[in-house]
């Protein structure tokens, strides 16, 4: 592909992927809108859109990235007879269900609004946590928290993820930055409200009073939750052609790589901080806290870096300073100081994982099939989240007699290395001209 063509990726905001046939623009749709009434790209209402976003990525992933604080709780204080493994399989349902379910999300976001998707989502997402109050063992939390959860906060999650790109050009990857933020910011807010409850309440109240908000506040906002263009409805359930794209399998393999490496920190550092470290339990709040509160900074920075050098770019940047994180500062060293400066690099670089994505996607295929080819991307991540913290648990449990982290630290670093191998590897397909934004 010529550097010309790699460019118009970037700046043609509405173009069709290589290799798929470009949809009729009198095909029928579920939405009476038409294109003279399509709003223009990056323009006031579109930043609205993005605070809807904000939140819904504010209650899907930014709970997710706190199960470390129930984690803690379930291995130290209601379940110690348990394995890590059994009990970090709830989290990554979580995570994992989120993305698998989002697959159909995506492709229901072209026949139904997703302004309906989104309240759905709400109330599921916020029940689940409130049903996962009443359960007291981790069989039942791993339906309740893991799988009912993660099912709920898929129409957040998915919708969140993929309306932004649809309203922006020039400030596209700032406004995903910006959406993934709402993840860091629920995150660090969150970290030290469900740890704050569950000492002076009890972990039940934390899950009835989290499950309340987020029925709450996404509920309200979901009316904001508006496509910009209308999503074309094709006699096919889902665009298969795309999987014959090299391109785009590099994309899946760089989002199941990526994904497996990037909720390992979010679930061990804390208990790591307290059974290595031999820490209190609240500094092991802490370190997530500092995690997701650097995500934060670091999520709208990479959307910034990412509009001016490029999305994949950036990608490539953020997955090398996420492996250096947890192989160079986090595995060699066993010092507190340390520690807290893996989790500050972690989470600054991290998030690119997660808002990215999305960005490379739509620059690469076009914002029209965006919603569909980020379901089949959202299977990339529910393989990786599978693949991610069980094993790792398992790795802990077997290799490290539950105390020494060393393999588990190897087994994610390793990924995030070859999730940034992958993505160079994507770059150089597109263009071989380093010099070339992309």
């Amino acid at each position: 592909m010529s550097d010309t063509q790699t460019q118009s990726l970037n700046t043609d905001p509405e173009k069709e992927p290589m290799g798929l046939e470009k949809a009729s623009p009198t095909a029928p749709t579920l939405l009476d809108t038409n294109e003279g009434n399509v709003p223009p790209m990056d323009s006031p209402q579109g930043w609205i859109v993005v605070l809807a976003c904000f939140f819904n990525l504010m209650f899907s992933i930014g709970t997710t990235t706190t199960f470390g604080v129930y984690l803690q709780e379930y291995e130290l204080v209601e379940f110690p007879n348990a394995s890590s493994s059994q009990l970090s399989w709830i989290g990554t349902l979580q995570g994992a269900m989120m993305c698998f379910f989002g697959i159909f999300v995506g492709i229901l976001s072209e026949h139904v609004d997703t302004r309906y998707l989104s309240a759905f989502g709400s109330l599921m997402a916020g029940v689940a946590l409130i049903v996962s109050s009443f359960c007291n063992s981790p069989w039942k939390l791993l339906l309740t928290q893991g799988i009912f959860y993660g099912f709920g906060g898929s129409f957040l999650y998915s919708t969140g993820l993929t309306l932004a790109p649809q309203w922006f050009n020039k400030y596209r990857a700032l406004a995903s930055g910006v959406v993934i933020a709402g993840s860091g910011i629920g995150g660090l807010w969150l970290s030290f409200a469900i740890n704050a409850m569950i000492e002076n309440i009890s972990r039940q109240w934390a899950q009835r009073i989290t499950g309340l908000i987020t029925i709450g506040i996404c509920g309200a906002l979901s009316p904001l939750m508006k496509m910009r263009i209308k999503p074309v409805k094709r006699k096919q359930i889902a665009d298969f052609s795309v999987i014959r794209d090299k391109k785009f399998l590099l994309l899946f393999s760089s989002s199941l790589l990526g994904m497996s490496g990037f909720f390992l920190p979010f679930f061990f550092m804390p208990t790591y901080t307290v059974i290595a470290l031999h820490k209190e339990q609240m500094w092991g709040t802490n370190v997530a806290s500092i995690m997701n509160g650097s995500s934060v900074a670091g999520r709208i920075a990479m959307g910034i870096l990412g509009d001016n050098i490029g999305a994949l770019n950036t990608l490539i940047i953020a997955t090398c300073a996420s492996c250096i994180s947890i192989l160079v500062l986090w595995l060699p060293f066993k010092s507190f100081g340390t520690l807290i400066a893996a989790a500050v690099i972690f989470g600054f670089s991290s998030g690119a994982i997660v808002s990215l994505i999305p960005v490379v996607t739509a620059n690469t295929f076009g914002v029209k099939r965006l919603p569909s080819i980020m379901g089949f991307i959202m299977l990339g991540y529910t393989i990786g989240a599978l693949i991610s913290s069980p094993p790792a648990g398992s790795i802990l449990d077997k290799y490290g007699h539950g105390t020494k982290f060393t393999g588990l630290i190897i087994y994610g670093g390793v990924f995030l290395g070859l999730a940034t191998a992958v993505n160079i590897v994507l770059r150089l397909a597109i263009s071989r001209n380093m010099w070339t934004k992309v």
